[in-house]
């Protein structure tokens, strides 16, 4: 991720647990991205916050073995999950390097293509990880990334229970300088930046019953609490209680719910 206690969900072990899950989960939507975007063969590309797994197995398909796969991750411990799992998948046009996102040391326009995958909104001051991302993109190559709005968190029969947990989030998205409606803004970002022919495509999701994802709340809940008990937003008692009401709701098989709006939005640098 980007840099020290900057990213708001935390580096707990069940976090990296979660984004392993999390590759698996949205690996169909990020191999339509890649597709779409059409990544030829030889390819350079870089994945910023790849985390323990990210979208390296799907990006090394995609160069083969003349291309390269570089991914970069501040978290020693994920780094370490992640070469754990290259040398499992045998993924030999692929590297791993510990590193922070904003200032990665890479040689500036030296990518094809540099990508990332929910960190933005995750992280303080985005626009920095757009600019090191664009920077380090060829001329003429693409910068791609794969966001979230939280404008369409929502369930269905509501829940007290989940609009508290909601405005928990948020209040500590403001104190870390988080921005959880980033998603609607990712298209105009990347044209500041610089990149023309932007592209966007939407995505909603709709959480089925046993779909690990239904419990995201609590999840983020659970990477959170720290954070949430030490801005004093509410009684640790009370965290409690609202985490297992929360659960019995997400629970409950007459409960939608509804995640997004994703975000991919993707532009070329001018050459």
């Amino acid at each position: 991720m980007a840099g020290g206690d900057d990213y708001v969900l935390g580096y707990r072990q069940a976090e990296q647990q979660r984004l392993q899950r999390q590759a698996e989960q949205l690996a169909d939507e990020s191999a339509r991205l890649f597709d779409e975007i059409g990544i030829p063969e030889g390819a350079r590309v870089l994945e910023i916050g790849c985390g323990p797994r990210g979208c390296l197995d799907l990006l090394a398909a995609r160069v083969g073995a003349s291309g390269r796969v570089v991914g970069v991750e501040l978290s020693a411990d994920a780094v370490a999950l992640a070469e754990t799992f290259l040398t499992e998948r045998g993924l030999h046009n692929v590297e791993v390097i510990a590193g922070d996102a904003r200032c990665t040391g890479l040689p500036e326009g030296s990518f094809d293509l540099v990508t990332s995958r929910l960190v933005l909104v995750l992280i303080p001051h985005p626009e920095q990880i757009i600019a090191q991302a664009v920077a380090l993109a060829r001329p003429g190559g693409l910068v791609a990334f794969h966001e979230v709005d939280r404008a369409a968190v929502m369930c269905d029969p509501p829940s007290p229970a989940w609009d508290t947990v909601e405005k928990l989030f948020m209040s500590v998205a403001e104190k870390n300088g988080n921005d959880f409606h980033l998603g609607r803004k990712l298209p105009r970002l990347l044209r500041e930046a610089g990149l023309v022919d932007v592209r966007v495509n939407p995505i909603v999701h709709i959480e089925s019953v046993g779909n690990p994802r239904r419990f995201l709340s609590v999840d983020f809940l659970d990477n959170m609490r720290e954070r949430i008990l030490a801005l004093h937003l509410v009684a640790e008692g009370e965290l409690v209680r609202l985490r297992e009401t929360l659960a019995r709701h997400l629970d409950n098989p007459d409960t939608v719910v509804f995640h997004g709006p994703y975000i991919q939005a993707w532009g070329r640098k001018p050459a």
